[in-house]
C-alpha cells in the first residue's frame, strides 16, 4: 500500500461563501467518486484558492458537505502570478491505496483545462 495524491481543480463562480462551499464540495466529490475513495484512507487534503477568494475555507465543504471532520484539512493561498487563472480553487487527496500511480484519476472541472496544460507541458 502507498500513499498516492489525486490532484483536482474547478473554477468559483464568485467570491461568496456559498459558491466557494459548492465548488468545493463538487470538486471533492468527483475526485472520490473517480477515485473510489474511502474516507477512512485519507491522510489528508490540501486546498489551495487563488488571492481572490477569501469568503470561506473550502475545507468547510469537507467537514460539512462530506462528514471529514477527523480528516487532516489544511487551507493555503496560491502564489499570486502575473496571468494566472483566476477564482481558481485546487485541491490534494492524499489517500493510502494499492492502486499504481497511473490508475489515479485527477479531476479537473471545466475551466481549468489551462491547469492540466501546466501540469504536462502540453
Amino acid at each position: 500500500m502507498w500513499c498516492r495524491g489525486i490532484r483536482g481543480a474547478t473554477v468559483v463562480t464568485s467570491n461568496t461563501r456559498e459558491a466557494i462551499l459548492e465548488a468545493a464540495g463538487e470538486l471533492l466529490q468527483k475526485m472520490v467518486e473517480a477515485n473510489k475513495v474511502d474516507k477512512e484512507t485519507i491522510a489528508s487534503v490540501i486546498f489551495t484558492t487563488t488571492p481572490d477568494l477569501d469568503a470561506e475555507f473550502p475545507a468547510a465543504a469537507a467537514r460539512q458537505r462530506h462528514g471529514w471532520t477527523d480528516v487532516p484539512l489544511l487551507g493555503m493561498q496560491e502564489m499570486k502570478v502575473p496571468g494566472a487563472l483566476q477564482r481558481c480553487l485546487r485541491v490534494l487527496i492524499m489517500f493510502n491505496t494499492d492502486k499504481r500511480l497511473d490508475d489515479i484519476v485527477h479531476v479537473y472541472l471545466p475551466g481549468t483545462e489551462v491547469l492540466r496544460q501546466q501540469d504536462f507541458g502540453r
